[in-house]
């Protein structure tokens, strides 16, 4: 009875102390974690209004603009009466010069009809002059009511932006529309530094602003079939796929603020979800806040609400317990005094040991230390001497009648002092430090070393009745290998430090090879594609006045000089790949296009050798540097073509996991296991190909080393008289990060009598007389008025304000001429900055990027004529427009 009592009073304190924990911490936990998430929503409240406020100001900063335009007699007159070509250009310009003072987007000028008559951006590619932007909303607002506003995908530029319009007026009547485009994709940029997912919605409740790609073009509620018909009239969106947003709400706020969680796009944990309304734009600021700092703290408060009422429970456990205690404290007391007097009489027994076995010690040795390895020395508390050993003496070579029994310490320190055992510094000192020590009881160690070398270990402890015992150990050799130990590794680290520097220095030596090697091959490729860029020229020359077999003949050396160009190029191409100079351009593109492409140039060649190229389309977005995976793909078509002697070769793609591998598959006699990985060196072709124009042996290199670049990983499987299948590995990407297709360009025409070519005045400067002379020729067949071709000095000589030239053709490096410097002397001497087409050798992406950005026109030797003829048009139809 007493067993089952006990253990239900047990069970029934168990089940109170956790429930009560349970509830304790529920409550609280709920309570802190309602005061946090409060105090949280007020917090991104506030965070919004700021949004917000940034929002409306970058808006309102450009809002009188359309208005100030308006007002503008050029616009108003240019609606009123067909401008024609010239008033057209001033008014693209005036709108040019207004955009860049206000850093806008664009500004484009509507007429009645809806057509665009002047934008800003006239001079690109994605010019607005001339589209019909009648089906907008913001040009049928202004029209209506003077003016509107609306946000959407610009159809000729592809790029969002919010549009404000402004109505122009005539007499009453409206004759057209200013229309200013603002980007906000800098906003959106500001919004990244937030942690918060921050959204922008407009009247149909669509994401149009994110911070986070993954949310933008989200639908937050479903489209009726009228507002969906109004977004596809207005191509709002344009061809944006418009997904739903995946969203379970939990709690509602007082503030309005949601608890939600989110399944598409997904975020870990519960969010805190606030609205802001911006009534002019008709739009809506959303706010995604992590509620895990309120979650922490609920839960944070329920560990101390069950934490409190444990502590509680435990106290009165406590005080239950402390009756209980105390009869079993007074019997544990008498124990422990019993337990004690036994210890002491044991310690007793003990010390009156050793003091017996001093006392019994002949002529002071005693015969129970004799066995230790350590010299011993014992003392009692008056610091007389009682007992030692032999090896105490033998360590210290006392002399004879010195040691004796009852003999003070002090005086045994004071003969060691006179020896210089005791250290440097005043006698007495050392030995007042010595017996004080012995005094306070305090155990110690330390190392002393001898004048003789050797080197001691002394310890001493405290005996209980007050005196003292010392141990003195010889660890003379211990120190000696400790010393050899450390010698031995200085001497290692030293000579891992010397090997070490050698190594670097060999390092050193090889990156300086390299680097020379990289120079050296540059510099080679350079002077060899100088002569190479003359001769083809003289051939295109040749080929425009030869018939028959002659012509026949020379287009046989043109596809000489050719192959010889691509052999150059590769090895120009390997060098820049070695040194790290190649620059990429890594971006998602469609597939699809490249691989029509290549189909198609490879599909003639095919032919031509009696072979079949099929190819198999996709749909997949790829994340690559399209002009370098274009070369992979070449190099791999190539090689299909030359070692297939009959049947046909297949370019298609697979996936991956969230690769894409792009495959080649040819019927040629295979390559052996053993080969194949030497056919990816340099300079190495198998014996058994069927085209008789062989390659360099370059081209697998080149794939091997791009792919390396972009860290694509190349692919090969073969089997011997089946053929084989070379691969490359590429990421896939997201078709709504593919950028829309800039205009095509317009042909060039062929030169004819009203060619811009015809009469053009043209200088060609180069430093290699043989390129000067092709030059001429080429330039003289097109009808065009050679007026200099020659070096840098003569052009100098002859340079003046009543000379310039309608065109240049500058080589750049040119001894110690650099072309972009000398085309600024030759501007000074003409007073006239005609237009200029670099002409070089140079591999150089940085002065690439300097004839862009100057407007230049840029050419790499060697030269085909048919692309040095069609730049050299485009250039002068600019300049003269």
């Amino acid at each position: 009875m007493y067993w089952l009592g006990r253990h239900r009073t047990l069970l029934l304190t168990l089940l109170v102390m956790i429930g009560g924990t349970l509830l304790c911490a529920a409550a609280a936990g709920h309570y802190a974690w309602r005061r946090a998430l409060a105090a949280e929503s007020g917090q991104v409240q506030r965070q919004l209004e700021l949004y917000a406020q940034g929002l409306q100001q970058r808006i309102d900063r450009f809002g009188t603009l359309p208005q100030v335009l308006a007002l503008d007699p050029d616009l108003r007159g240019a609606l009123q009466r067909r401008p024609d070509a010239a008033a057209r250009q001033r008014l693209n310009l005036k709108l040019q010069r207004a955009n860049q003072v206000t850093r806008a987007s664009t500004l484009t000028l509507v007429g009645r009809n809806g057509v665009a008559v002047a934008a800003s951006n006239w001079d690109q590619a994605s010019s607005n002059v001339g589209e019909d932007y009648s089906y907008r909303p913001y040009y049928r607002q202004a029209l209506a009511t003077g003016h509107g506003r609306f946000y959407g995908i610009g159809m000729t530029t592809g790029v969002p932006g919010y549009y404000l319009s402004q109505a122009i007026e005539e007499d009453g009547a409206r004759i057209g529309v200013v229309v200013i485009k603002i980007e906000l994709a800098a906003l959106e940029q500001e919004w990244l530094t937030s942690p918060d997912v921050v959204l922008a919605s407009d009247e149909h409740d669509v994401v149009f602003l994110a911070n986070r790609d993954a949310w933008r073009y989200r639908l937050l509620r479903p489209l009726g079939a009228a507002e969906r018909r109004e977004m596809l009239d207005s191509r709002q969106y344009a061809d944006r796929s418009l997904q739903p947003l995946r969203v379970r709400t939990g709690s509602v706020l007082d503030d309005g603020g949601r608890m939600v969680h989110l399944l598409d796009p997904v975020l870990p944990g519960e969010m805190l979800w606030q609205t802001l309304a911006l009534p002019e734009e008709q739009w809506n600021l959303h706010l995604l806040h992590d509620a895990g700092a309120a979650t922490s703290a609920g839960r944070s408060a329920a560990i101390g609400g069950g934490a409190a009422w444990l502590a509680l429970g435990f106290l009165v456990l406590f005080i239950q317990q402390r009756r209980r205690l105390a009869a079993h404290r007074q019997r544990s007391r008498r124990e422990l005094e019993s337990v004690l007097k036994q210890h002491a009489q044991e310690l007793r027994t003990a010390q009156d040991g050793v003091l017996q076995a001093a006392q019994q010690a002949d002529s002071g040795l005693s015969r129970s230390l004799a066995h230790l390895p350590q010299g011993v020395v014992v003392i009692d508390n008056e610091q007389r001497l009682v007992a030692w050993n032999a090896r105490y003496l033998e360590l210290f070579r006392f002399p004879s009648g010195l040691i004796q029994v009852g003999r003070p310490i002090e005086e045994i320190f004071r003969f060691n002092a006179r020896r210089g055992l005791l250290g440097p510094g005043p006698i007495e000192e050392a030995i007042e430090r010595r017996l004080n020590h012995l005094r306070s009881g305090r155990p110690h160690m330390r190392e002393s070393e001898k004048d003789d070398g050797t080197v001691l270990e002394i310890r001493g402890n405290p005996l209980p009745d007050g005196g003292f015992v010392t141990s003195y150990a010889d660890i003379t050799s211990y120190k000696n290998t400790a010393r050899e130990l450390r010698s031995l590794a200085d001497a290692l680290e030293h000579r891992v430090a010397e090997r070490t520097r050698d190594l670097d220095e060999a390092r050193r030596e090889a990156e300086r090879a390299n680097r020379y090697k990289s120079r050296f091959v540059a510099s080679a490729v350079h002077d060899l594609l100088q002569p190479l860029n003359a001769a083809r020229m003289f051939v295109s020359v040749l080929r425009g006045k030869l018939g028959g077999d002659a012509r026949e003949l020379s287009e046989h050396v043109d596809a000489a000089l050719a192959a010889q160009d691509s052999i150059l190029n590769s090895l120009l191409d390997i060098s820049r790949l070695e040194s790290g100079t190649l620059q990429t351009h890594v971006h998602a593109f469609a597939l699809s296009p490249l691989l029509e492409t290549l189909a198609r140039e490879f599909g003639i060649a095919a032919e031509g050798r009696g072979l079949q190229l099929d190819w198999v389309d996709t749909c997949a977005v790829v994340v690559s540097d399209e002009a370098l995976l274009r070369r992979i793909l070449q190099n791999f078509l190539s090689n299909a073509l030359r070692y297939t002697p009959r049947g046909r070769v297949l370019i298609g793609c697979r996936r991956a996991g969230d690769q894409l591998r792009i495959e080649v598959h040819d019927q040629g006699p295979g390559i052996p296991e053993s080969l194949q990985r030497e056919i990816f060196e340099e300079f190495r072709r198998l014996d058994d190909g069927v085209d008789q124009e062989r390659g360099a042996g370059l081209g697998l290199a080149i794939v091997e080393r791009i792919g390396r670049l972009l860290g694509h990983r190349i692919h090969l499987r073969s089997t011997l008289g089946s053929g084989s299948v070379f691969a490359v590995d590429v990421p896939l990407g997201a078709a709504a990060d593919v950028p829309l297709p800039a205009a095509a360009p317009v042909p060039n025409a062929e030169p004819g009598d009203d060619s811009p070519l015809r009469g053009c005045r043209v200088w060609s400067i180069d430093d290699d007389p043989r390129v000067c002379a092709a030059t001429r020729a080429l330039l003289e067949r097109w009808g065009c008025t050679v007026a200099l071709a020659d070096g840098p000095q003569p052009a100098l000589e002859i340079a003046s304000a009543f000379n310039p030239p309608q065109l240049l053709l500058l080589d750049v490096r040119m001894g110690q001429w650099h072309g972009p410097d000398l085309y600024e002397a030759l501007c000074t001497l003409w007073q006239a900055r005609p237009p200029v087409i670099l002409v070089t050798a140079e591999r150089d992406d940085a002065l690439k990027a300097q004839a862009m950005e100057n407007g230049w026109g840029f050419l790499s030797k060697p030269v085909r004529p048919p692309a040095l003829r069609a730049l050299m048009t485009q250039l002068l139809v600019r300049h003269r427009s």
